[in-house]
């Protein structure tokens, strides 16, 4: 009688493969945390794109206890994105520089997975597709996020089969356009938010992503001016100038223009 062998816990998390893809090209002791740190980020960026497809579909659904649970684990999981900036900031400017020309051209502004996490958000811009080759997997699904309705979208369908009032120009927008203010819509959250209570605190949810997002934009920031003050960042942008610029601009305006009329 044979028995069949139980799977272990590093072959369930393919130990192994994971643990063989960090590899850093100099001898300097902190390019290990740098490598780390990025990798975490972009599992934790996929697991943030896991999320936001979930919550669209969960408001394409109606599904308002299943969309307030998602937003609760996405924010916490931007906490977490946050708080690993306090780790990265432990490594001085002088052990980073030590090993950042081994870089050459890469640069987390390269990061396909945070550019599908701002598509799925609603801040779609062609530009963005300009940083990844013609050809290559990342352009490609980055195109066909582009075509599709992002998170926010869905939100307005959902406020509308919840009996709100939502503008038909807005439902029926090109779903490859950024998200812009509209003061209909405003007047329709209005509504949301003195008639529907349990959707009110959807918005709220909303709003504390946005903010959750700025947040660490912000804190992404500070980090690059600690570590390389006013150096070019080393993908080709202009480092913590360029970061600078997408601070302070809200996903959802709509959601922050109605704060002064509640």
């Amino acid at each position: 009688m044979t028995h069949e062998k139980s799977l272990t816990y590093s072959e369930y998390l393919k130990l192994d493969g994971l643990l063989q893809q960090q590899q850093p090209l100099s001898a300097e002791h902190d390019e290990l945390l740098f490598i780390v740190i990025h990798q975490v980020y972009e599992l934790w960026f996929k697991q943030c794109l896991h999320e936001l497809r979930y919550l669209r579909s969960a408001f394409a659904a109606g599904d308002t206890p299943h969309a307030l649970a998602t937003l609760k684990r996405t924010l916490t999981i931007l906490k977490t994105l946050v708080g690993q900036v306090d780790i990265l900031e432990t490594m001085t400017p002088l052990s980073f520089n030590a090993f950042r020309s081994r870089l050459q051209a890469s640069s987390g502004f390269q990061s396909f997975q945070f550019r599908a996490v701002e598509f799925l958000l609603g801040h779609k811009r062609t530009s963005a597709l300009e940083n990844y080759p013609q050809d290559s997997r990342e352009r490609s699904e980055l195109q066909q996020l582009m075509t599709e309705p992002s998170v926010y979208d869905a939100f307005l369908h959902y406020l509308q089969a919840n009996g709100v009032t939502v503008p038909a120009a807005a439902l029926q927008r090109d779903p490859a356009q950024p998200t812009v203010a509209d003061e209909a819509v405003q007047q329709a959250l209005l509504t949301v938010y003195r008639t529907l209570p349990f959707q009110a605190q959807v918005c709220e949810r909303l709003v504390d992503l946005d903010e959750g997002l700025q947040e660490w934009r912000y804190r992404h920031v500070k980090m690059v001016e600690r570590t390389i003050g006013a150096k070019p960042g080393s993908g080709g942008s202009s480092g913590a100038a360029y970061l600078r610029n997408t601070l302070f601009t809200p996903l959802f305006p709509d959601l922050w223009a109605i704060r002064a009329q509640l």
